[in-house]
């Protein structure tokens, strides 16, 4: 049965002085993406759609290694850009996010707005499904912020952080090649058993 993930990529190295791009999987990050890649559905995967951020890469190359396919990257799928605050500490840094999905239509001390962010991963998503063949599974690799407002737009719904991953990073989720429909939520990346 053929269907489509959204992949983030799991847990990361933190390092203020590096700008968060960057950022690599950390050790434990490493270790779930290889424990997923291990599971039959990654071994299905026909094509694999990464962000261009590094922990994003590293995530789909351990996926692409067990699904032996190449990694296309898709530099447009990056996070939403946060660049204008830079690096916030994780209590700072979650009510910046809380703030970020709450006012969609507005910008956190220059970040990319949530509005922005959502239009720009929607249409990527769909220029590479446009032409996707939909008999073959598909994962885009990326990131949890950009990720919810994809998972928001396919599910009909608004903007809200409701719809965010759980904390770590590391989760999928599966929506229907055909119809676009979210199959199943936000799950963690080594235990989802496939459709």
């Amino acid at each position: 049965m053929s269907f489509a993930l959204y992949i983030t990529h799991p847990q990361v190295k933190i390092d203020p002085a590096v700008p968060v791009p960057q950022w690599g999987l950390s050790d434990i990050g490493r270790a779930r993406t290889e424990q997923a890649a291990g599971a039959d559905w990654a071994k299905q995967l026909g094509r694999i759609v990464s962000s261009d951020e590094k922990k994003a890469v590293e995530t789909a190359a351990l996926l692409a290694a067990a699904a032996k396919v190449s990694v296309t990257i898709l530099p447009e799928t990056h996070e939403n850009d946060r660049s204008a605050t830079g690096f916030l500490a994780p209590p700072e840094f979650e009510r910046a996010a809380d703030w970020f999905f709450a006012n969609p239509d507005q910008s956190f001390r220059g970040w990319e707005r949530a509005v922005d962010a959502q239009a720009r991963i929607v249409s990527a998503v769909e220029r590479i499904l446009a032409d996707h063949d939909p008999a073959i599974p598909i994962a885009f690799v990326g990131h949890g912020g950009v990720g919810t407002l994809l998972k928001c737009h396919l599910s009909g719904k608004p903007i809200a952080r409701d719809g965010d991953q759980p904390a770590g990073g590391g989760n999928l989720f599966c929506f229907d090649l055909a119809n676009r429909a979210v199959s199943c939520d936000w799950t963690p990346i080594e235990t989802w058993q496939g459709v």
